[in-house]
């Protein structure tokens, strides 16, 4: 039975970043477009953690997706404060009503 190699994860990460691109650019809200970015970003652990077993450049992988889910868990919180505050002042969620707040 032969093991999974390299390639198959890349292709996993790839799949999931270009996933998460599409979503970011086609959803029409706040949450949809928060959902893209967590997308790109399990898509970049994975390649992480891919490199960081199948090479032997040194790299640290799961120190470096470790560092991106929180990072990711920061951006989230941050967001959902953001996107509150937008609903309450707006009663939507909608991007395209954002354009308003140019200043």
């Amino acid at each position: 039975m032969a093991g999974v190699d390299l390639t198959a994860y890349l292709l996993v990460g790839a799949v999931l970043f270009v996933c998460g691109i599409v979503c970011m650019a086609t959803k029409r809200n706040g949450i949809g477009v928060l959902m893209g970015v967590e997308l790109v970003l399990n898509g970049a652990n994975v390649n992480f953690v891919a490199f960081s077993r199948y090479t032997s450049l040194g790299l640290d992988g799961q120190m470096m997706s470790l560092f991106v889910i929180v990072l990711a868990a920061a951006e989230a919180a941050i967001a959902l404060a953001i996107a509150l505050n937008f609903y309450n002042n707006h009663q939507t969620i909608d991007v395209d009503r954002g354009s308003e707040l140019q200043g």
